[in-house]
């Protein structure tokens, strides 16, 4: 089953600096049939102003992937932590017994990122931060492991994330394919950064999400230059 969430029909949210997507439930969007798929809670598709941001603010028992499309965005929290992350590269927080952080486009450009939240395998972990720069190219034509919560692939580079998930990036040639294993009981959510692809056959273009369960192999095919990002959940 792949359920194709055409970006023209998300939650939306506009001010004067942000400019908002919600593949599910998130602020004032409220969709009971889309709450969330498996352990993934959160998927935002943000565009953020040039020298703008989200101030200081908390969070807590959520694990926070953001992978920077666009430009950078800096990160500061109350642990002391205070990083950039740039196009392609992907931060973490573990938001556990509690975090106050602020998210700013410190550059003279737009920033476009994609904003993930993971439920957390229990309540009550320590808080925790975490970038990564992954080596520009390490995604083209494979799926390269961005974070999460299994020990091989974070001893194989990827950002640790406190859940039974897994966060992949890639970037495709025009006609180039990948494939990924979902594992008996598993659930996927892709979504194009850029470009398009079909999945098993079904067209998605840019921004557009797809739910995905009962599929025991996805062949991800771009139909042109794209780049995906894939959350593997329970």
């Amino acid at each position: 089953m792949i359920d194709v969430r055409p970006r023209k029909q998300l939650g939306a949210f506009r001010n004067d600096w942000l400019d908002s997507r919600f593949h599910f439930s998130f602020a004032d969007y409220r969709d009971p049939t889309r709450m969330g798929w498996g352990g993934l809670r959160v998927w935002n598709d943000d565009r953020i102003q040039a020298q703008t941001g989200f101030d200081m603010h908390p969070h807590r028992d959520m694990e926070i992937v953001t992978y920077v499309r666009t430009g950078a965005i800096t990160h500061r929290n109350n642990l002391g932590n205070h990083g950039r992350t740039e196009a392609g590269d992907v931060q973490v927080m573990s938001a556990g017994t509690g975090i106050v952080h602020a998210e700013h486009n410190l550059e003279e450009e737009d920033t476009t990122l994609f904003q993930i939240w993971i439920f957390p395998d229990r309540d009550g972990h320590k808080p925790g931060w975490a970038t990564r720069q992954f080596p520009k190219g390490a995604s083209a034509g494979k799926l390269v492991t961005l974070a999460s919560g299994r020990d091989d692939d974070r001893a194989a580079g990827a950002l640790p994330i406190h859940a039974d998930a897994r966060v992949l990036g890639a970037t495709l040639r025009a006609g180039e394919t990948v494939h990924h294993r979902l594992g008996a009981g598993r659930k996927a959510y892709l979504v194009p950064a850029a470009g398009s692809v079909t999945v098993n056959g079904v067209e998605l273009g840019t921004g557009d999400g797809a739910a995905i369960a009962d599929e025991a192999e996805l062949a991800i095919a771009a139909s042109n230059d794209a780049e995906i990002v894939l959350v593997d959940v329970a």
